[in-house]
């Protein structure tokens, strides 16, 4: 057929509507007798005498007999539902089962016939070939069907061509279904090998081509191909820097997203190209989805009343969701944020209906407000994971980062001290660990107020005391105002793309996984302890925007500019988890770490609270500094204004620490 014409088919209506339903179940069916009368006819008309049979039976009903025999087993084993969407071996498999059943059958009514009436109704032979026929008949209808179903929904000149990855059988299966998918986005042309037994030879047509790391470019220009799709199960291979591969030689990278099995009795065909999509950043830097299967999490929620401060952000949201998957009774969320709380209520209310929300909007330094919730609702567990993160803006703001951070978190840790609060797990940040800046600062202060009210509770007092538990971890992916986002949003906008140094590195883990982590620890914590995260490798942020433009489909330094703009008040080159006079300690969990850190004195910290507020209340940002470096002497400012205080102070840094940051 001339290839103008099928492209011209191809895009008319008509055929659209055509591939969509192609061949009725009803029509096949009716086809499908008809083969069976067909075989009947050169049966008897023309190979075998009728009255060889018996005479006395018309040869009407012979043939009848036939037909109806026939439709019941294709009822039985629905031969006529399974047309195009299943594979050829399935279908003869059925066929084949079709007519050696409905032969057999007919066989033993003859044999019943013979013996009741002493005539020969059907020989064997004539059922046999009767059989024979009707294989052959519905299985060439099957194949032509086939063939011209193929040859119109492939001829798409506008799909996207593709090389898929792997030549696995998974692979293959889905070079398949996409080639058969109707209306379909994508033309699977080659298979990508990465093993050396399967090399320069092809499956039904598909050419496999052995994978070469120094010939990639030159693979896919033969095959006028930019774009490589793998599978969702692929990409753990894609993470260990396999994608760099391709990213590097301007080869885009698509994935078909993890699908349920698709329904093949269903009368649409699957929407293969809806499932798959282009990579994010997220994908690559991700790691394997922690599956949160600790029993003692679920009996340590389950039916328990919860109150989790920033509960609208993104780690507090995403801790909602968790304990409510946990079996949590009643959540109270608290947030300031308006907006963002209803959105949370409308998704909460929508996938955990039975879970009771109490909505309280609120600010963790308005102490009447805070303990009118621990009156009302009297929580056994707190997540505290509100607090001022944004490094430069809190350099801007140090009193706000003081009060909010330090005098918030004292607030919520008092109350649930007087309540009796059960266990209250705060979230910090790497960046309390040497800190740097004002924000970091604060964090570590929070860090060492509820590690000193524990051991002071514990030592002096008979009574319980509520168990507080510290975790700390780097940036989250997909965090409101992180780095990823940023970076986006000036590529969408065609550059320049940002960094504030070439050298700079962060960790990053996905929000699921840290608050799937500090929940783990949450349950193991007995009090005291710092926890600390397996944030796996650091990533180098100016690779991490390269890596994003050329996921865009452009070309670093040629389509989008990468600028340096130097580093921002407050902010160092490298992140910490560990300050280095700490040591970890294993838990039964891989991914977290107990820290062994230096404790105070109760007493001690109290006062230089007392300092420390007094100078951010009355506005004396030079005092309030000095009082926190005092407290936290390794406390150190970088490419900030209040370095000058660590002059006064005869603060300098570590040695160790001024190598690592020249590095």
């Amino acid at each position: 057929m001339n290839k103008r014409l099928l492209v011209k088919l191809s895009r008319s209506q008509h055929i659209r509507r055509l591939t969509s339903t192609f061949m009725p179940r009803w029509l096949v069916l009716t086809i499908d007798m008809l083969i069976v009368l067909f075989s009947c006819i050169l049966t008897y008309e023309f190979n075998i005498d009728i009255e060889a049979d018996g005479f006395m039976y018309a040869v009407e009903a012979k043939y009848a007999v036939f037909v109806l025999t026939f439709m019941l087993f294709s009822f039985v084993y629905k031969t006529f539902m399974y047309i195009i969407r299943l594979s050829v071996i399935e279908d003869m498999y059925r066929v084949a089962l079709l007519c050696f059943t409905a032969s057999i059958t007919l066989w033993f009514a003859s044999i019943v016939t013979f013996i009741f009436t002493g005539d020969i109704y059907m020989r064997p032979w004539n059922i046999l070939t009767v059989g024979v026929f009707t294989f052959a008949g519905m299985m060439v209808l099957r194949l032509v069907l086939k063939y011209l179903y193929n040859l119109l929904v492939s001829v798409n000149v506008d799909r996207k061509r593709v090389i898929l990855l792997g030549s696995a059988i998974n692979s293959y299966a889905l070079a398949c279904a996409l080639h058969n998918e109707v209306e379909g986005q994508f033309n699977p042309i080659a298979l990508l090998s990465l093993s050396d037994k399967k090399t320069d030879s092809s499956v039904n047509g598909i050419p496999i081509i052995k994978f070469d790391k120094n010939k990639v470019k030159e693979q896919f220009e033969k095959y006028n191909c930019d774009t490589l799709l793998f599978l969702s199960t692929q990409i753990s291979l894609m993470r260990s820097g396999f994608a760099d591969v391709f990213l590097d030689n301007n080869i885009k990278l698509m994935m078909l997203n993890q699908v349920e099995e698709f329904d093949m009795n269903a009368e649409d065909d699957p929407n293969l190209s809806g499932h798959i999509r282009n990579i994010k950043i997220e994908d690559l830097l991700g790691r394997d989805t922690i599956k949160n299967d600790n029993p003692n999490i679920n009996r340590l929620l389950r039916d328990q009343v919860v109150l989790i401060t920033g509960a609208a952000g993104s780690i507090g949201s995403e801790i909602v969701r968790q304990v409510a998957a946990n079996g949590a009774r009643e959540i109270v969320l608290i947030d300031q944020a308006e907006t963002p709380m209803h959105d949370i209520q409308l998704e909460m209310e929508e996938k955990f209906p039975n879970v009771k929300l109490r909505l309280w909007v609120g600010d963790i330094t308005h102490l009447q407000r805070m303990e009118r919730a621990f009156d009302l609702y009297h929580p056994r567990y707190v997540f505290h994971a509100a607090a001022y993160k944004h490094v430069p803006m809190m350099e801007r703001n140090p009193t706000e980062a003081v009060i909010n951070n330090v005098f918030g978190t004292k607030i919520l840790a008092d109350l649930a001290e007087k309540y009796n609060v059960e266990k209250f797990v705060m979230i910090s940040t790497d960046k309390a660990v040497n800190p740097t800046n004002i924000m970091g600062a604060t964090k570590r202060i929070a860090e060492i107020y509820v590690q000193s009210l524990f051991f002071h509770h514990r030592h002096n007092t008979d009574r319980p005391s509520t168990r507080f538990i510290t975790t700390r971890f780097g940036n989250v992916l997909g965090s409101t105002g992180s780095v990823i986002p940023r970076f986006r949003q000036q590529i969408e906008q065609g550059g320049p793309v940002t960094v504030t140094h070439r050298d700079i590195i962060r960790y990053f883990m996905t929000i699921p996984e840290a608050c799937s982590l500090v929940l783990e620890a949450g349950c193991m914590g007995n009090g005291g302890e710092i926890y600390i995260f397996d944030m796996g490798k650091p990533v180098k942020i100016y690779d991490l925007a390269v890596r994003m433009i050329s996921l865009a489909g452009l070309v670093p330094d040629r389509d989008i500019k990468i600028i340096e703009t130097g580093l921002r008040p407050g902010e160092k080159l490298y992140e910490e988890l560990l300050n280095d006079k700490e040591k970890t300690l294993a838990t039964q969990h891989q991914k977290i770490m107990v820290a062994k850190v230096t404790t105070y004195d109760m007493n001690h910290v109290l006062d230089m609270l007392n300092q420390l507020k007094q100078a951010a209340f009355e506005g004396d940002i030079h005092k309030m500094v000095v009082t926190m470096k005092t407290l936290v002497p390794e406390f150190i400012s970088q490419n900030s204004k209040y370095h000058d205080i660590d002059l006064e102070l005869n603060h300098c840094p570590a040695q160790e620490n001024v190598e690592t940051e020249k590095k």
